[in-house]
């Protein structure tokens, strides 16, 4: 079993649901707080042990390029003003030199191609998806969670969590086998399954470590659902020959893909925030003192 040293991060999308917000700035450029969305996502890589940070990227993407780089000009402003702690949150934020790589997705074929794009710089190696849109809020990152069970397991480990039972047909459902350390066998895995058939209420929620076997699987795979390459068509796929886990997540996940999953996100950090918790607190109760119930 091969150490998991490798992320693959899907940046390419439109982001079309926050227009115009994003006719010009990357959906996963939007700040929760003070971060943007992708900042989070690559810290919880990072905390789990990640050593080389792989995003695939489309049009108009470059500013992701350019946030995990050095700014010369921003860090000098800073030193001659003696911004020591502005210094040190962007000294935090920052990759070691050689630890990224972007590949392009050039035509938007679906979440699958998008991981196929990243073939050639992840090799003959395991690696972690990581979706982008998808912030997890708990006192230990999801993936570094994550790495322990496959550190146990072996095989491919997909994060999940319960939804409510009538919800289950909005989402990607696996079937839960025997317990495992720290996760389960997973027996199934059924895609937005019609309303009372799911196998269970345990939804796949954005997180994925695999093997690279799932490459060779996405290289022919045909086209699935909305005319795209589907990674769970793959993973089905990839299944028959190899293990699949389930890692049951216990903490909160925000879909910051959505206009509400995004707001619930920058209500959540901020009321964690040592600068604005005490002081937003009582503002957020009047607030909603005064809404009106809707009719």
């Amino acid at each position: 079993m091969k150490r998991l040293r490798k992320a693959v991060f899907p940046v390419a999308g439109l982001g079309t649901r926050f227009l115009p917000a994003t006719k010009a700035v990357p959906k996963e450029m939007l700040t929760v707080v003070d971060k943007p969305v992708i900042q989070y996502v690559f810290d919880e890589a990072r905390a789990a042990g990640i050593e080389h940070f792989v995003f695939v990227t489309g049009r108009n993407k470059g500013v992701i390029e350019d946030h995990f780089d050095i700014q010369d000009e921003l860090q000098r402003t800073l030193e001659q003003r003696n911004k020591g702690a502005a210094l040190d949150i962007l000294s935090a934020s920052l990759p070691e030199p050689g630890q990224t790589s972007f590949t392009r997705q050039q035509s938007p074929l679906g979440l699958g191609h998008a991981v196929w794009c990243a073939r050639h710089i992840i090799g003959d190696e395991p690696f972690a998806l990581l979706l982008p849109d998808m912030v997890m809020q708990d006192d230990k990152g999801c993936l570094s969670r994550m790495v322990e069970v496959y550190n146990n397991t072996g095989g491919n480990v997909i994060s999940t969590e319960e939804v409510a039972p009538q919800d289950t047909y909005k989402y990607g459902i696996v079937g839960k086998g025997e317990d495992t350390a720290g996760g389960f066998k997973i027996t199934e895995m059924v895609e937005k399954p019609p309303l009372g058939t799911a196998p269970s209420n345990l939804i796949i929620n954005g997180r994925y470590i695999l093997q690279p076997e799932i490459f060779s699987i996405l290289e022919n795979q045909q086209a699935g659902a909305g005319g795209e390459i589907q990674l769970t068509d793959a993973m089905l796929t990839l299944a028959k020959e190899q293990d699949f886990f389930g890692f049951e997540f216990k903490g909160r996940t925000f879909d910051c893909g959505s206009k509400e999953g995004f707001i619930k996100a920058n209500v959540a950090y901020a009321m964690q925030h040592p600068e604005m918790a005490t002081s937003l607190r009582p503002e957020l109760l009047d607030l909603l003192a005064e809404i009106k119930p809707a009719r």
